[in-house]
C-alpha cells in the first residue's frame, strides 16, 4: 500500500456532501465503513433537511450552494466531495435540457470552482441518471476533472446486481487527484457495467464478460432476494376492505390519479388498506399497472411521483397472489397496493432506524424517497474510491 497522501495517520476523511436529500450517500459512507466525518451536508430542500436533521442530528446547510465561493469551500479542509445533483436535466421524460437548465448550474459552479481553490478535493463522487453520461453536463465534468489532475472510472450499475430486487440503475463517477490512483488503474477513463471491481475482481476479461448480456440478467434475478423480504406488511392476516379500498374511518381521499390526501398523521396509519389502490384506479389505469408479487425477483423504480401517479412510477403489489399470473387474471381479485414509505426505503437499502419526522405527509415521504438513492450500490462504491492504491 502506498502511503496516504491525503491526510495524516489515524485521522478521518473529512467530506462535503452536497445535495444531501435525505441522507442516502451519508447511510452509505457508513455501510461502507470508511472513517469519515461529514464536516458539512449541503440542501436547499427544507423538507430533506428535517429528515436528514432528525436522523443524523445536523440540519443542512440550506443557501443557495451556487453562491458558495472557492475560499469558503478551501475552509471546510474536505479530503472529498459527494455530489448527487438534480436529475431532471437528463432524464427521458424530462426537457433534456442539460447543462442550460437552471437545475443544472450549481453543480457545474461547483466543478468550475476545483480549479480555483488552494486545497482542491482528493477525490469526488458523483451520482445522476442513467443519460447523464451522455449529455454535455457530463463533458464539461471530464474535461474540468482531467484538467485538474483528476482520474476518473465511471459504472452504470442498478441494485438488481448487489441482490436487491430493484431495477434503479444509476451512473457514478469516482475520481482521484493524482498522485492517488484506484486499486484497478487498467479502469481508468472506462465506463463500466459491471460491479466485478468493487468486489475485488480485477480481471478485464471476466468484467468485459459481466457486461450483462441478457441471458446474464436471468441469471441475476434469480440470485436476488425475493419482494417479500423488503414487505413490512404480511399479505395475511390484515383486514381489508375490498369494497373501497380504504379504512372506514375516511382516511383518506383518493383523485384521479390515485394520490391519497391523508387528513391524519401518517404514522397512525398502520394497516395495510391505507395503501390500497382503489377499484376505480384499477378500471381506468389497469393495462399501465407495473403489478408484482411477494415471490417476484424484481420491481420497477419508484419515482418522486410514486402514489400520485400510476404510469411509469413504480411497482404496485398483489396482496393476493393469483392462480394464474398472466392478464386472465383480474386485477381487481389481486387487492392490488402501494409499497408503503417504509417498503421503499427498504429497496433503497436505508437502515431499520431510518424515520421520517411525523409531520411530513405520505406524498412528500414518497417525493423525498424518489429523489434518493440506493445504499446497496452507492456502499460499495464508495468503499472502492476511499480505498488505498495497491
Amino acid at each position: 500500500m502506498e502511503k496516504d497522501m491525503c491526510k495524516n495517520d489515524g485521522e478521518a476523511w473529512r467530506v462535503l456532501e452536497f445535495y444531501s436529500g435525505i441522507g442516502g450517500m451519508r447511510y452509505s459512507l457508513m455501510k461502507a465503513d470508511v472513517s469519515a466525518q461529514v464536516v458539512e451536508a449541503f440542501d436547499i430542500n427544507d423538507k430533506a433537511n428535517d429528515v436528514y436533521e432528525l436522523n443524523f442530528g445536523h440540519r443542512p446547510y440550506q443557501g443557495n450552494i451556487q453562491n458558495l465561493t472557492a475560499a469558503e469551500l478551501d475552509m471546510y479542509g474536505a479530503h472529498a466531495w459527494l455530489l448527487s445533483p438534480p436529475c431532471q436535466p437528463y432524464t427521458r421524460q424530462g426537457l433534456q435540457k442539460q447543462s442550460s437548465d437552471a437545475r443544472a448550474f450549481s453543480f457545474l459552479k461547483i466543478l468550475e470552482l476545483i480549479p480555483h481553490t488552494v486545497k482542491p478535493p482528493h477525490m469526488l463522487f458523483v451520482e445522476n441518471v442513467v443519460g447523464f453520461e451522455t449529455s454535455d453536463t457530463h463533458a464539461k465534468m471530464i474535461e474540468i476533472l482531467a484538467n485538474s489532475d483528476y482520474l476518473t472510472q465511471e459504472f452504470i450499475l442498478s441494485p438488481l446486481q448487489f441482490g436487491v430486487p430493484y431495477s434503479r440503475p444509476r451512473y457514478f463517477c469516482l475520481a482521484k487527484r493524482k498522485p492517488l490512483s484506484f486499486r484497478c488503474q487498467l479502469l481508468n477513463n472506462q465506463l463500466l457495467r459491471s460491479p466485478s471491481p468493487l468486489l475485488g475482481n480485477d480481471d478485464m476479461t471476466v468484467i468485459t464478460k459481466h457486461d450483462q448480456p441478457d441471458d446474464s440478467w436471468d441469471k441475476l434475478l434469480e440470485s436476488c432476494d425475493p419482494v417479500e423480504r423488503f414487505l413490512e406488511f404480511s399479505n395475511s392476516g390484515d383486514q381489508v376492505n375490498t369494497e373501497t379500498g380504504f379504512l372506514s374511518t375516511g382516511t383518506a381521499a383518493v383523485d384521479d390519479f390515485g394520490a391519497a390526501e391523508e387528513t391524519v398523521e401518517v404514522d397512525r396509519c398502520v394497516s395495510i388498506d391505507h395503501f390500497l389502490v382503489p377499484l376505480s384506479l384499477i378500471e381506468r389505469w389497469g393495462s399501465a399497472m407495473d403489478i408484482v408479487y411477494p415471490d417476484s425477483k424484481r420491481c420497477c423504480c419508484f419515482t418522486k411521483s410514486y402514489y400520485r401517479y400510476v404510469k411509469g412510477t413504480g411497482s404496485l403489489l398483489a396482496t393476493v397472489q393469483p392462480r394464474n399470473k398472466g392478464k386472465a387474471s383480474s386485477l381487481k381479485e389481486q387487492h392490488l397496493r402501494y409499497f408503503t414509505p417504509r417498503e421503499v426505503a427498504n429497496l433503497h437499502s436505508f437502515p431499520g432506524d431510518f424515520q421520517f419526522p411525523h409531520h411530513l405527509s405520505l406524498r412528500q415521504r414518497y417525493a423525498l424517497l424518489g429523489n434518493s438513492l440506493s445504499i446497496a450500490v452507492v456502499a460499495p462504491l464508495l468503499q472502492y474510491l476511499f480505498a488505498q492504491a495497491g
